[in-house]
C-alpha cells in the first residue's frame, strides 16, 4: 500500500523586475492578508527603500510599523515577536538583505503570520527559501520556518546594491553544483532520501550561473535579473525537497566552520563558493569540473582563493578537517578528511 505524502509550501506571488518596489501593495492584496504590517529592516535597507514601501501602504489607507533590526540573533527574532504582538500585526514584510529577513522570516514563522520577502540585495538564497541563518555564539544555526508568501525584488534597487552582495549570491549559486553531488552520494551511500525533481532543478540553477558567468556585470540590471531569479530556483527546489540539500552540502560545513574559526571575516556566499572549489575536487578529481567552477566564479569577481577571502590557510584547513563535525549531513567529507588530503585539495586546486 502506498503511504508516500508531502507537503511543498512555495511562495504564492514572485514579483521581479524594474521599479515593482512599488508592487508591494498589489501583492499582498492578492494574498489577502489582513491587518497591520510590520516591516522589518535594517539600517541601510531602512534609509534606501522603507520610505517608499511606507507611502506605498499609506496611500491605500494602511499605516505601516517599521522596526530596525541591528544584528541577527535568536534576541532580535524575539524582539521583532514582541514588536508584532505590540501592535498585533497582521503580517510581517522583511526588507533588505538576509539579516532582516531571515529575522522577519523566522518571527512569522513562529507567531504564525504572514510574511512577504523584499530584498534589496542578492546575497544568498535565503530571499526566498524555507530556511533562517543566524548567527549564535561561534556557530551559525540553520532554522526551518515557512517560506513567504510572496517575494517581490525590484532590479533597479539591487543592481545598484555592493557588488560583493550580488556576487556572494552569485557563488551561493554555483556552489549548488557540489551540494546536489553530496545528496547524490548520501543517497547512494546512506539512503538518505533524494528528490530527483529537486536534485535537478537545483542543478540545472547553477548549470546556468556557471554558464552565464561571464555576463554578470557590475552595474547591469539585467545581471540582477539573472541572479534573482537564479536564487528563487534554489529556494523552490528547497521547498520541494523539504530540506536544505539541495543548496547546502559539505562546502556549506566548511563555511560555517569558518563562521566558528574567523566569524565575520568573509561572506557567506564567497565562503561557500571557494569551498565548492575544493569539494569538486574531491568529488571529481584533478581532471574534473574544479576549474570550470573556479573560472565561473573568477568571471563574476568572486573570491577564488583562501588569500581574498581574508582567511588563513591553517584556518581553511583546520575549517576542512573539521566541518563534518557541524552536524549530521553526509557529504563528501565523510567522517572526516586528512589533513594531507585537504592540504593537497587546495594545493591542486590553487584555493591556498
Amino acid at each position: 500500500m502506498f503511504e508516500k505524502s508531502t507537503w511543498i509550501r512555495l511562495p504564492r506571488n514572485v514579483v521581479v523586475g524594474h521599479g515593482v518596489l512599488d508592487r508591494v501593495v498589489d501583492a499582498v492584496e492578492e494574498l489577502s492578508l489582513d491587518g497591520r504590517p510590520l516591516i522589518v529592516t535594517s539600517p541601510t535597507p531602512n534609509e534606501l527603500a522603507a520610505d517608499r514601501v511606507r507611502a506605498a501602504f499609506e496611500s491605500v489607507g494602511v499605516d505601516p510599523a517599521i522596526t530596525i533590526v541591528e544584528r541577527a540573533s535568536f534576541s532580535a527574532v524575539e524582539d521583532v515577536m514582541a514588536a508584532a504582538e505590540e501592535i498585533d500585526a497582521g503580517y510581517l514584510i522583511g526588507l533588505g538583505g538576509g539579516k532582516p529577513i531571515d529575522i522577519a522570516k523566522m518571527a512569522a514563522d513562529e507567531r504564525g503570520c504572514g510574511f512577504v520577502s523584499v530584498p534589496t540585495a542578492a546575497s544568498h538564497d535565503g530571499i526566498v527559501s524555507g530556511r533562517g541563518s543566524v548567527p549564535d555564539g561561534d556557530s551559525r544555526h540553520s532554522v526551518a520556518a515557512h517560506p513567504p508568501l510572496a517575494v517581490i525584488a525590484d532590479t533597479e534597487l539591487i543592481a545598484n546594491a555592493p557588488w560583493r552582495l550580488t556576487t556572494a549570491g552569485c557563488a551561493d549559486i554555483i556552489s549548488n553544483y557540489t551540494a546536489v553531488k553530496d545528496w547524490k552520494l548520501a543517497h547512494r551511500l546512506k539512503n538518505v532520501e533524494y528528490s530527483e525533481y529537486a536534485g535537478a532543478l537545483s542543478q540545472m540553477t547553477a548549470e546556468m550561473l556557471v554558464d552565464r558567468s561571464d555576463s554578470i556585470k557590475r552595474g547591469l540590471e539585467e545581471s540582477a535579473w539573472v541572479v534573482v531569479k537564479a536564487l528563487v530556483s534554489s529556494g523552490v527546489a528547497m521547498s520541494i525537497a523539504g530540506s536544505s540539500r539541495p543548496a547546502s552540502g559539505a562546502e556549506h560545513l566548511i563555511s560555517h566552520q569558518l563562521d566558528r574559526i574567523a566569524p565575520g571575516t568573509a561572506l557567506h556566499g564567497h565562503q561557500v563558493g571557494v569551498a565548492s572549489i575544493v569539494t569538486e575536487y574531491l568529488h571529481s578529481g584533478e581532471g574534473g569540473d574544479w576549474k570550470r567552477v573556479r573560472d565561473a566564479l573568477d568571471g563574476i569577481d568572486a573570491p577564488t582563493t583562501v588569500d581574498a577571502l581574508g582567511i588563513d590557510d591553517e584556518q581553511f584547513i583546520r575549517a576542512m578537517t573539521t566541518a563534518h563535525e557541524i552536524r549530521d549531513r553526509y557529504t563528501i567529507l565523510g567522517d572526516g578528511i586528512e589533513q594531507t588530503a585537504a592540504i593537497e585539495a587546495v594545493t591542486t586546486t590553487n584555493v591556498l
